[in-house]
């Protein structure tokens, strides 16, 4: 704009004025601004201005695309609904994006432009240093996922290590000896609730076996070929333990195709209690993690950024639901 003022010889104010349409303008002084303006490919920047009134009425949504969940994996739908309820309720509109790691300086970009007052980002996967590093920066957000102990971030999560604990435990207590693991310990969620597997596993007085661990990431629409060759290897188990519960959900099927009924044959454990889990034949036992309390804990936290108070984070408890598939 400034450059805009000094080529056509008025103030920034003429300039600003001019390029908003102003009648106070003279039209040729209007016309000559709006000419230089488009042969400098200048644009108005929506948000810089709002951020100088201070008025930006936007917060910034980002699904991390390393995860092969889409935006319309259940899990994913309670939580943006759950957020999107608590903006409302401040007057707050969201804007959502999905950003693959190539992309990843876009997530800087939204904030810095004044596009958005700050970022609630769902899951960590291999972004955590770069979240620390913004973190450092200034940039406000709150963050879906781990509670890690090296985050510069606040996070709102469940209680992953209890949540895994808990499954393994009540399998265990159900007769299971042989409880199979499926998720991506490389994963920060799923790594912990691996921890409370193998705890719970060594309070019994076992050992996992590494060949009853199966990885996989969440979302893959390959879970059912992964799951079909796991399968083939005709292992010994009585018991899954799923980190998902659209992992869990395949499994029932794939066991009860091949003879396997689940609870007789083989009982299952997911997670994350989704709304589908209490509506199957059999209905899914899981880990229940409170969508509704973690959006509106997100936005709270975010908004505590903003503002510039200490950071913390919030782990939400676990709770087990039991339910047919483990009966």
């Amino acid at each position: 704009m400034a450059d805009i003022a000094r080529m056509a010889g008025v103030s920034l104010s003429t300039v600003s004025r001019s390029l908003s349409g102003s009648s106070l303008i003279p039209e040729t002084t209007r016309q000559r601004i709006t000419e230089l303006a488009r042969s400098l490919n200048y644009q108005v920047n929506i948000g810089a201005a709002n951020l100088r009134k201070r008025d930006i009425q936007t917060v910034g949504v980002v699904i991390l695309g390393d995860s092969m969940q889409t935006i319309s994996d259940p899990f994913i739908l309670n939580i943006l609904g759950a957020v999107a309820d608590a903006l409302d309720e401040r007057g707050m509109s969201l804007l959502l994006t999905r950003l693959n790691p190539q992309r990843q300086e876009q997530m800087a970009a939204m904030f810095d432009s004044g596009q958005v007052a700050g970022l609630i980002v769902i899951g960590q996967l291999t972004w955590h240093d770069y979240l620390n590093e913004l973190a450092r920066r200034g940039v406000p957000m709150a963050v879906w996922g781990a509670c890690l102990s090296d985050a510069y971030y606040p996070v709102v999560g469940g209680d992953n290590a209890t949540g895994g604990y808990l499954a393994t435990r009540h399998l265990l207590q159900q007769g299971a000896r042989r409880i199979a693991f499926f998720g991506d310990i490389s994963h920060p969620e799923a790594a912990l609730r691996h921890q409370g597997y193998a705890r719970a596993l060594a309070e019994a007085g076992l050992t996992p076996d590494p060949r009853l661990h199966q990885s996989f990431l969440f979302g893959d629409r390959r879970i059912r070929q992964v799951i079909d060759m796991w399968l083939d290897q005709g292992l010994d188990f009585d018991a899954i333990f799923a980190s998902a519960d659209i992992a869990a959900i395949s499994l029932i099927g794939a066991l009860n195709e091949r003879g396997l009924e689940v609870p007789h044959r083989v009982r299952v454990v997911g997670y994350d209690d989704i709304a589908l889990s209490a509506y199957l034949h059999p209905s899914l036992t899981s880990i229940r993690q409170p969508t509704a309390v973690a959006g509106r804990a997100l936005v709270e936290l975010l908004f505590e950024a903003i503002a510039g108070l200490p950071r913390r984070s919030v782990m939400l408890p676990a709770e087990l639901v039991v339910r047919d598939s483990s009966a």
